[in-house]
């Protein structure tokens, strides 16, 4: 694409007065220009994209020369905003030692090995700490929800706690933990923070064996896997530094074993755990640990590329619409290269195009009111990590931030094939598991690509119906069908994408989606294969509605959750 003169003046020509409530140069956004475009950032020359490659660079480096192309502000000097991931491996020593006052199975060593029965997380600390063991729930603190699971800090202080995987009612659609979607606040690491922050030494996670019967739970060889991923394995290098104490997964068994002295089983205070608010804390007598946790932490820089348009309102542009999509994806397996087409090509190509169609506008004396923040993030696939990285170091306070409308997949017909075999009534233990598709669809209805021909999905108007009004109000020149469907369902997909860090920090957000399909994260997600007439529309439809917030005198409100 080029800032075309030509277009300015057609734009200006067909918007008369009577309908400036149209976004300026919108006709600019053209499915031919999205093809080009598309067809060079998912290329094999481009080798998938992945993060810490060169090829991710480059990708990175060309959103950046479009975005200067086009005279927009960079938001961060020269429009790169740099941030570190990190990586580890196991290191040396990793011990755990268990003093009991009850007899035990001599058979069962005081001193298991590293691998047997327990393992180091990732995220742990090179760390020691010794100290008695006391329950703790399912280890969550969760303010906003009135619930705390170390409520006696007395108790917690200078222990080892032992706190269950996962959280309260996982598989109940009306849990204030974000229905049957896994909230932020039950992931190990934050569970780490928590436990950090009430004053524990140390950490043990076991499976909530109430919920999931017959779990081991225990630390198998996907810890720390004699062959490394290809994909690496990364976490935000702000996330790990956080941890100052040893983290380690132990089986069910070793944990039956810690709580002999309570009188109760392991599955009778897992029960407890489910509590209104928080459990009891529960010392627990006779036993004592010491545990020493090893781990190699290595720095690998990443960025996003980020760039602004100053709203016109003295009053106003101190507020921000976030436009955003994310420029990785999954590199290549020798010739196979997963070209990332849809996931997330698409969303990038369109973000570049809106950006476009901003600096047409403004050039013809059109800016809106709030400011615009066009944000191509990196290692989405990684775990939303430029995303994330963005919401800790916010190139503007995130209360500033009115909404993100993140594209990611937004150039395909969904498509969930039939499972291929008949599921078992409440196959995996949760509603609408097993309806189609295998684990890849895991909870989606079984659904052809013909059925979602006009088909666009809105993910995360649940919590800021505000945003589901204006999607709504945008689509009216598109003629869309707008489906509001995933919000809540065991398939994550409310948490699998960049708006959702902005969500857990207040900020409205929703994902603009049109689906799984069976090409999704394999070698045929290619460029040829994309609806392009479909994908026009769609950016059309997110530009507009960028329009349309800067515009408003008022801001959508991010409900809170209960």
């Amino acid at each position: 694409m080029t800032v075309r003169a030509g277009i300015i003046a057609a734009v200006l020509l067909i918007t008369p007065v009577a309908t400036q409530s149209v976004a300026p140069a919108l006709e600019s956004i053209r499915q031919e220009d999205l093809r080009a475009d598309l067809f060079f950032l998912a290329s094999d020359a481009m080798r998938g994209r992945l993060t810490n490659t060169p090829e991710n660079l480059i990708a990175s480096e060309w959103v950046k020369a479009r975005f200067e192309r086009l005279g927009l502000q960079p938001a961060v000097p020269g429009y790169f905003q740099n941030y570190d991931l990190m990586t580890v491996t196991l290191g040396s020593p990793n011990e755990l030692s268990i003093t009991q006052a009850q007899a035990y199975d001599p058979a069962t060593p005081a001193s298991p090995a590293h691998g047997d029965g327990w393992n180091t997380q990732r995220f742990s600390a090179t760390a020691e700490a010794k100290g008695p063991v006391v329950f703790a729930g399912y280890g969550i603190r969760a303010t906003d929800l009135g619930h705390d699971d170390y409520r006696n800090a007395a108790l917690v202080k200078g222990a080892i706690v032992l706190v269950l995987d996962h959280e309260p009612g996982e598989r109940d659609e009306t849990s204030p933990f974000d229905g049957v979607v896994t909230s932020d606040a039950g992931g190990a690491l934050r569970k780490a923070q928590a436990a950090q922050g009430a004053g524990a030494v140390a950490i043990l996670y076991v499976s909530d064996i109430h919920n999931h019967p017959g779990a081991a739970g225990t630390a198998g060889a996907n810890f720390w896997p004699q062959q490394p991923s290809r994909l690496g394995t990364y976490s935000l290098a702000d996330w790990m530094e956080s941890i100052r104490i040893p983290a380690a997964q132990i089986s069910t068994a070793l944990a039956e074993r810690l709580v002999t002295g309570s009188g109760r089983t392991l599955e009778a205070l897992a029960k407890t755990a489910d509590a209104p608010g928080g459990v009891t804390n529960v010392a627990l007598p006779g036993v004592a640990l010491r545990i020493r946790t090893a781990v190699n932490r290595q720095r690998v820089p990443d960025r996003n590329v980020l760039a602004l348009m100053e709203g016109s309102d003295p009053r106003l542009r101190g507020e921000w619409i976030v436009i955003s999509a994310h420029f990785d994806h999954d590199g290549a397996n020798g010739p196979a290269v997963m070209n990332g087409a849809d996931d997330d090509g698409s969303g990038t190509v369109g973000l570049v195009e809106i950006a476009e169609a901003y600096a047409l506008a403004a050039q013809a004396g059109r800016r809106p009111r709030r400011s615009i923040l066009f944000a191509a993030f990196n290692s989405e696939e990684r775990g939303l990590l430029g995303a994330w990285a963005y919401t800790l170091r916010p190139t503007t306070p995130l209360v500033n931030i009115v909404a993100v409308l993140n594209m990611d997949m937004i150039g395909r017909n969904e498509e969930v094939p039939p499972p291929a075999a008949p599921a078992p009534a409440g196959a995996a233990g949760a509603p609408g598991a097993g309806r189609g598709g295998g684990g890849r669809f895991n909870g989606l209805e079984a659904q052809t690509a013909e059925s979602n021909a006009n088909a666009l999905n809105i993910i995360g108007a649940v919590r800021s119906p505000d945003l589901g009004a204006a999607v709504r109000r945008a689509n009216a020149a598109q003629g869309l069908d707008l489906r509001f469907r995933y919000d809540n369902n065991v398939s994550q997909l409310m948490r699998r994408s960049d708006h959702w860090p902005f969500i857990q920090h207040g900020v409205p957000g929703i994902w603009i989606f049109t689906g799984l399909h069976p090409d999704y994260h394999t070698v045929n997600d290619d460029p040829d294969r994309i609806n392009y007439v479909k994908m026009e529309k769609i950016v059309r439809l997110t530009y507009q509605m960028s329009w349309d917030l800067a515009e408003a005198d008022s801001r959508p409100r991010l409900l809170p959750r209960k």
